[in-house]
């Protein structure tokens, strides 16, 4: 049944593209040029960001009702307006760029990873020491970049959560695990993190991240763990543990489900292919080329998701308490994302000359050069508060939008910006999608997790100097 319900959610979103795709004026397809555009034109995109940002805290019973809908009316508040002054045939055609180019493949691998990882449950119990619970999260940073920092995090909350359930003090562990599993983890390939994967999306070769902000990953996650391992012996030496441990320690450790390892394994092939593989095969749909690397990882991707649905055990996902919800929210909100932002990316292109000129202006050094160091604070400062994977679009295409100019000429930018994505994205609750979630779980569990403002506190007082040594380091 599980496999049906997803199932059918697929063919209505590709429904969706089809329909989009089924009228004639689309065919007369334009570039989308960025400075006649006016400045507000970007208002749906901050519209959408700043609801995803606020009316969880201010409106929480609402949002979760109705996120659908405001997603759809910033959409329509872009679009509509588009079509009426620019024509049906343009609006149209970026639609379907953004529907097939970018948000149905981005989709499409994260609900696969969502799946294979929902898929896997660790079973028994082990005692949480700081030795032990460092090593669960040098274990979550290396899977991070692996299954992605959502699979990842799914994966190892749990058993991290029950192995410290008779520690008194116990929130530090769930915030450096969103430190380490949930963002910086993910930073070294384009499964690790979305904003990566759009850079793939974009030409941005498979294995250019690990290649190029590997030292900046191992300096921040290598001070985290010793930070982390300090204060967690500290705790654990002063604290002691409850008298009572509502889930015992257990010799019998192992995997339920673990045939989904073999179909991560699939993912990370199939991705890899789509990257390789060079086919002049390709389809151009109303001004939109679809190639065939891309067709075969798509629809390998969705075979996936439908095989470990069907061959995963019911008490496997029970056990990991399965459901689509986080999935769905994802999707829904970034059909909304995907959209609006296609006008600030096609002002962002205009350069110093159009409608954002001071935004390229402020990344700019007076010799016309990028400034690394200010596109790692801009992408990372937005991706703090807004989410990780628009704001690399943004500056991705602020930088140029060249992928072979940014992976060779301006590589320390390109770095900077993808360091300043995946890494802020720590900084609070709503930079990155599993932070969200790690928190909901803990908090099932029984954890009192800090207040939005509170978990400032932790990222402003650990991330923020350590980003400030990066950016002398790395990025000056």
């Amino acid at each position: 049944m599980r496999g049906a319900h997803l199932s059918s959610r697929w063919l209505r979103t590709l429904a969706a593209g089809a329909s989009a795709m089924a009228f004639p004026a689309l065919a007369a397809a334009a570039d989308l040029d960025g400075g006649s555009l006016s400045p507000l034109w970007g208002v749906p995109f901050a519209g959408i960001l700043l609801s995803i940002a606020l009316l969880p805290l201010l409106a929480p019973s609402f949002w979760h009702h109705h996120y659908g809908k405001v997603a759809a009316a910033w959409s329509l508040a872009f679009l509509l307006p588009f079509a009426a002054i620019h024509g049906v045939s343009l609006a149209g055609a970026q639609l379907v760029h953004a529907l097939l180019a970018e948000y149905i493949p981005f989709i499409i691998l994260l609900a696969a990873l969502f799946t294979v990882a929902g898929g896997i449950h660790i079973r028994g119990n082990l005692r949480g020491s700081a030795g032990l619970n460092t090593a669960i999260l040098a274990i979550g940073a290396l899977l991070a970049s692996l299954m992605g920092t959502t699979g990842a995090s799914m994966l190892l909350i749990r058993p991290l959560i029950r192995a410290n359930d008779n520690r008194r003090h116990k929130v530090h562990v769930v915030v450096f695990f969103i430190f380490i599993v949930s963002n910086v983890g993910g930073s070294l390939t384009p499964l690790g993190d979305p904003p990566l994967f759009l850079g793939f999306l974009k030409g941005i070769e498979f294995f250019w991240t690990a290649k190029h902000i590997l030292f900046e990953t191992l300096f921040l996650v290598g001070a985290l763990l010793a930070l982390f391992y300090a204060l967690d012996r500290w705790y654990f030496r002063n604290e002691g543990v409850t008298p009572f441990d509502p889930t015992p320690d257990t010799r019998s450790l192992g995997f339920d489900g673990a045939i989904n390892f073999w179909l991560l394994g699939g993912v990370l092939f199939l991705v890899l292919l789509s990257g390789v593989w060079k086919s002049p095969v390709s389809f151009d749909i109303y001004g939109t080329p679809v190639g065939l690397p891309g067709i075969v990882r798509d629809v390998g991707l969705v075979a996936i998701t439908l095989l470990s649905l069907r061959i995963t055990a019911p008490k496997v996902h029970a056990d990991n308490q399965f459901g689509w919800e986080p999935m769905i929210e994802v999707a829904k909100l970034f059909a909304g994302i995907f959209l609006t932002i296609v006008p600030v990316i096609a002002m962002l292109k205009a350069g110093l000359g159009g409608p954002f000129g001071a935004v390229v202006a402020a990344v700019t050094r007076p010799d016309g050069q990028p400034d690394p160091a200010m596109y790692f604070w801009a992408t990372g400062i937005l991706s703090s508060f807004l989410d990780n994977a628009p704001t690399y679009l943004v500056f991705f295409n602020t930088a140029g939008g060249d992928p072979q100019a940014l992976m060779t000429t301006y590589a320390t930018t390109l770095a900077a910006i993808s360091a300043g994505a995946v890494f802020m994205g720590a900084n609070t609750y709503i930079g990155n999608a599993p932070n969200l979630m790690v928190k909901a779980i803990a908090e099932s569990r029984g954890v009192r997790m800090p207040s939005f403002f509170g978990y400032m506190l932790w990222s402003g007082a650990i991330l923020i100097p350590l980003f400030i040594l990066t950016t002398f380091i790395f990025f000056r």
